[in-house]
This record gives C-alpha cells, sequence and structure tokens, in this order.
C-alpha cells in the first residue's frame, strides 16, 4: 500500500470516528433538551409542603 494511500485512509477514519462522535453527542443533548413546561395555576393551601418539589 503506498504512503498516499494510508494517509487518505488514516483521516478518512478519523473522519468517520469524528462524525460518529458527533452524532452521538447530538443525539443525546437532542434526547435530554427539556422544554419549559407552562403549569396551570396551583390551588392556594393552609398547609406547607412537607419537602420541596423538584422537577427532573
Amino acid at each position: 500500500m503506498s504512503l498516499t494511500m494510508t494517509i487518505v485512509m488514516l483521516i478518512s477514519g478519523w473522519l468517520a470516528v469524528a462524525a460518529a462522535m458527533l452524532w452521538g453527542v447530538l443525539r443525546i443533548t437532542r434526547r435530554h433538551h427539556h422544554h419549559p413546561i407552562k403549569s396551570a395555576p396551583a390551588a392556594k393551601t393552609d398547609k406547607p409542603a412537607t419537602h420541596p418539589i423538584t422537577a427532573h
């Protein structure tokens, strides 16, 4: 195999790995992206909550 072919294959392999990593990162960020949800106003209660309510 010639030196030129080796360099071309090395660069194309690097680009393939970089593209796969970018695709994976974009897939994860798209899957875990949270949109702000506008909820209805909560009814007033006399009793405070026993623990803070957090959304995950």
